[in-house]
């Protein structure tokens, strides 16, 4: 009886884990990594992006995304929508064509991969006979022109993929219609370009690298024209009325040649150079577009002066008097205009730009050409990423500010509307408002809107104007001087460079409900900001901390902390820094949090940690956790670089000497060795507790070597599965690192009475508590608050402490500070034991309050050799029903996976492969929310977000309809007719045998005309024999 209940709970348990949870890797947030082609459909309004890693990402409105991933993994390097089709066909860097389609399925559309086709030459024909330069997808939507290096043109017809020999053109073919006097007509070389006619689609110009362009007749098969370039051609424009082509060169200069003219003085080669006499660089596209009342604009990159600017990433546009050289971030993949008009055909609106770490789009119709600031694409990497906090929920008020701040920093942007607005958008709005943060290399702070599917700026902090650094306020890098030539002006926001690397921000905790932030950087310095929503002219005052306490024998070799500006600064609207902390040494901090009802903020770096009063600007107390055997942690992060290559020379010296000793010594040491390395930790151990450190005789710093080196060679020929918890020693570097805090208010003193309280984890496995005092409300401004430790902890293992939550009477997490004064969470339960929960690297451990005696514990390290290296609070909700969730822990490990462990029980619950493990930076990157979705950094600049959550999924729901009229759509309609033909004449005929095959005359009728068949098949064969 008791095996077939507990059956029933586990299946019934395991339906409820169904409801709620479920892994899901749902959307990429931010910038394409190395983006190496861009392609745009006028009639969709779609634009394409191809990756270096063989990804294809289109992008519509706002929420309307897809992606695509080529089995091959090679680079994309052209994308070309079909004309008014949803179909696209994409060209990689092994010579292979595919095409990719929207196709709709329940009710939203996905994009999928139908076709795959590579060029064959004859046999023994080499390679470059069809490896393809440049493809032309044909105005009637049926067909593909394929140029290719070795000179010769095939045509294709889609989306079959079908080679139409009798249309191709041959090399033969071009080169016979070569007037003689044509210097290169030997060697044409490859085609690098072709264009169709936008007045006649029958001809195409073929455009091949020595220069010669041929006008082609598709219908005649025969050359219309020949215009015998001289230069080395790099692309061809064919003006919209069809009466000029426009070409430019390696050179740097561009030629306009009239079509149609067969008077052989007009057709003389008139190039114009835009940057001098002077060696330019290759002018790699060309555009002409007209407008209705004006000059036509004129839009070219490179060509820059070679010695002078050749290392400038240009755009140069042009339109009547106003000549503007955009200077651009990084290198250019490509760029198109988009058109006005339901045909767009009509003036130009604006310039989309893809380089190589960011997107750029120009508002061509305002004064000036601002830019349109992007709602999705946007450079997450514009200076490195180095920390990122998510803070779900948002209140509205708290959201609005932001949204105002935000809006005074994007004066400078163009009032028009995104220009890009293909497909729908079929997603619900959000549930919530939710806000991700990230901390970056140049002291700024940036607010994104991760509610839905695009992640969008809202907001952006810079902390660097409190300090002293480099860079001087009044430079502008955005306009040259005046009458400079080229005219440059300097567009896109991707600037990876640094001012003072100290700057950089690597904590960060935002209270939403009180608008205070805390900001911590790489030279210990702790801001407390609150938001304002005007602009104030302030000093903010330091408070230098020092975590030695005057400890003898330490000497820091990092880097000098940061100088605070004396003189007051004027802050803009937003957060503004009131006060700061700073640590001695500067060491980077560690660990960070806020608590904004008590007006207290705790801090933590490799040397100790503290409690800061932000209300009375007072630190309440410093905790030294530095062990005496901690000499890494006495230099800082910008000084490893010598300590590595010290590391590493000491590290092959210890194996060559341990060797040596080992061969040597093994046999008589086997007994000794473990007897010496323990009598030489346990001296270290009681060596620490006195503040020094004695060094131990040369033969026992051997035995000792060799000791570690034979656990160490033992620990990898075990397989990671097999690998035990076991006691690390005191002595390990970086011990004292404080890995976490956490207030809480909780029973430390007694079962009856609750106080209060900070925890902090070491790195060392060591858990601190601190009983707090806080004064009455009345007098909070007046008296000091104090803090008393109460309890401490040291794990056997000795593992680092990742993660501290005290759960409540009913075994919920501790609610958020302010959260319960907003009606937004219940109150604790305070009438239940409170319990502890001890996340280390190797296990979860679960301790009464306040006597703080182990209750239960789950090992992880011990079960599959992962250790955990990220770790987070989440509610998840019930797909089912909406009335009941459960909150739990939510893990990543060093292995990649993500677990979900049940609270207060601390049972494994789910888990599911999420990051390579070799993806260190990604691990490292990943932050959990609150309702069970994650996001990690998967390229520098780009987060993938995924999902735990049944109930709370984050994802792209978009269609995009065939537009009217267009081939594809009738090819889909008569397709459509087919089918529904055969469906019912298959029905009819299901129908028709159903009612045969049950009436029993006609089953007779059938079996008499069978045998009938029969006989008279013999009698023929019999009469045929006997002939």
């Amino acid at each position: 009886m008791k095996r077939f209940r507990r059956h029933g709970h586990e299946s019934h348990r395991d339906r409820l884990k169904q409801e709620l949870f479920q892994f899901n890797k749902t959307v990429e947030h931010g910038f394409p990594h190395q983006p190496s082609a861009l392609g745009f459909s006028p009639s969709l309004q779609l634009l394409a992006i191809g990756t270096r890693s063989g990804a294809i990402k289109l992008y519509g409105a706002p929420g309307v995304e897809f992606m695509g991933l080529h089995d091959e993994n090679a680079a994309v390097t052209q994308v070309h929508f079909m004309n008014h089709q949803v179909e696209l066909v994409t060209l990689l860097d092994d010579n292979s064509l595919h095409m990719w389609t929207l196709r709709g399925h329940k009710g939203q559309s996905e994009l999928l991969e139908i076709g795959r086709f590579m060029l064959t030459g004859p046999p023994g024909a080499p390679p470059s006979v069809t490896r393809v330069t440049a493809v032309l997808a044909h105005s009637s939507g049926e067909l593909l022109l394929l140029g290719t290096e070795g000179g010769h043109v095939f045509v294709v017809e889609v989306p079959g993929f079908r080679e139409l020999e009798e249309r191709n053109i041959s090399l033969d073919q071009v080169s016979s219609s070569v007037p003689d006097d044509y210097i290169g007509r030997r060697n044409l070389e490859h085609v690098e370009a072709l264009q169709e006619n936008p007045v006649d689609p029958n001809q195409v110009v073929l455009g091949y690298g020595r220069g010669l362009m041929v006008i082609w007749d598709l219908q005649r098969q025969r050359a219309v024209q020949h215009i015998p370039a001289t230069q080395q051609l790099e692309s061809v424009w064919w003006t919209e009325d069809g009466s000029f082509l426009l070409s430019s060169h390696s050179d740097g200069s561009f030629c306009r040649w009239a079509v149609g003219v067969e008077d052989e003085k007009d057709d003389e080669e008139k190039s114009d150079i835009p940057y001098g006499h002077f060696p330019c660089k290759a002018i790699s596209k060309i555009v002409q577009l007209p407008t209705a009342d004006g000059p036509p604009f004129l839009l070219f990159s490179g060509g820059m002066p070679r010695a002078s600017y050749g290392d400038r990433h240009c755009i140069t546009v042009i339109h009547g008097k106003t000549h503007v050289a955009l200077d651009f971030t990084s290198r250019i993949i490509d760029f198109f205009v988009i058109r006005d008009g339901a045909k767009h055909t009509g003036d130009p609106r604006a310039l989309v730009v893809l380089v190589e770490e960011e997107l750029v789009v120009l508002d061509l119709q305002t004064e000036g050409w601002p830019v349109i600031q992007t709602p999705y694409l946007v450079p997450l990497h514009s200076s490195a990423i180095t920390c990122s906090h998510h803070v779900s929920s948002i209140p509205l008020k708290l959201w609005e500010r932001l949204l105002a701040a935000g809006e005074l920093q994007s004066r400078h942007y163009s009032k028009k509307p995104w220009p890009i607005i293909g497909g729908q958008n079929l997603g619900a709005d959000p549930p919530q408002r939710d806000l991700l943060l990230t901390g970056h290399e140049d002291g700024s702070v940036r607010f994104w809107d991760a509610s839905g599917v695009c992640l969008s700026p809202m907001y952006k902090l810079s902390t660097a104007g409190v300090f002293h650094t480099d860079s001087d306020p009044n430079d502008n890098m955005n306009q040259g001087p005046e009458g400079e030539w080229p005219p440059f002006r300097k567009v896109g926001c991707f600037d990876p460079y640094s001012d003072d690397p100290r700057l950089g921000v690597q904590k960060i905790h935002l209270c939403k409900y009180s608008g205070y932030l805390t900001v911590a950087g790489t030279a210990g310095q702790i801001l407390v900001l609150e938001l304002n929503d005007e602009a104030a002219e302030q000093t903010v005052e330091a408070t230098v901390v020092d975590l030695l306490q005057g400890q003898e024998g330490f000497r820091w070799k990092g880097h000098a902390r940061l100088d605070v500006r004396e003189e007051p600064v004027l802050f803009p609207p937003g957060f503004q820094p009131f006060a700061l902390v700073q640590c001695q040494p500067p060491a980077v901090v560690t660990a960070l949090t806020l608590h904004s009802e008590w007006k207290l903020a705790a801090f933590g770096t490799s040397h100790g940690f503290g409690l800061f009063d932000y209300q009375q600007k007072t630190n309440v107390f410093i905790k030294c956790t530095l062990n005496p055997g901690d000499q890494l942690a006495m230099e800082g992060p910008l000084s490893r670089v010598k300590s590595i290559k010290k590391s590493l020379r000491q590290s092959f010296r210890r194996i060559r000497r341990s060797r040596v000793s080992l061969r040597k010594h093994h046999a008589n040491n086997a007994s000794k060795v473990p007897s010496a390395a323990a009598a030489a930790a346990g001296h270290r151990r009681v060596s620490a507790a006195r503040g020094h450190v004695r060094l131990c005789p040369l033969s026992r710093q051997l035995q000792e070597a060799n000791a570690r080196l034979e656990a160490e060679l033992a620990e990898m020929e075990l397989a990671p599965v097999q690998r035990k918890i076991e006691a690390r020693s005191s002595d390990d570097s970086f011990t004292g690192l404080v890995r976490t805090l956490y207030f809480a208010d909780t029973f430390l003193s007694d079962s009856s009475h609750s106080t209060p309280s900070l925890w902090a984890g070491t790195n060392g496995g060591c858990v601190f508590a601190y009983m707090l005092r806080l004064p009455p409300v009345e007098h909070r401004a007046d008296e000091p608050v104090t803090a008393q430790q109460a309890k401490e902890i040291q794990l056997m293992h000795r593992a680092p402490v990742v993660g501290l939550v005290v759960l409540d009477g009913q075994g919920a997490p501790l609610p958020e500070p302010l959260e319960v004064a907003h009606d937004l969470a219940r109150s604790a339960d305070m009438q239940g034991s409170h319990h502890l929960v001890v996340v280390s690297e190797e296990q979860f451990k679960v301790f009464t309050l306040p006597k703080l005696s182990a209750k239960t514990k789950l090992k992880l390290t011990a079960v599959d050799g992962s250790r955990v290296r990220r770790v987070g609070v989440a509610y998840f909700g019930s797909s089912r029903t909406e009335d009941y969730g459960e909150s739990g822990l939510v893990v990543l490990t060093n292995q990649g996976d993500v677990h979900v462990v049940s609270l207060p029980h601390v049972k494994m619950q789910v888990q599911y492969p999420c990051i390579r493990k070799e993806d260190v930076s990604g691990i490292a990157s990943c932050v959990f929310t609150k309702h069970g979705q994650g996001f990690y950094l998967i390229s520098p600049s780009e987060f993938e977000r995924f999902s735990l959550s049944a109930r709370l999924v984050v994802e792209p729901r978009c269609l995009v309809e065939l537009p009217l009229g267009s081939a594809s759509k009738q090819r889909l309609d008569s397709n459509r007719s087919r089918i529904q033909s055969e469906d019912a004449e298959s029905a009819a005929r299901r129908v028709m045998e159903h009612a045969l095959l049950n009436d029993e005359q006609v089953l007779q009728e059938i079996q008499k005309s069978l045998e009938g068949d029969q006989t008279s098949f013999l009698e023929n064969n019999v009469k045929s024999v006997a002939s």
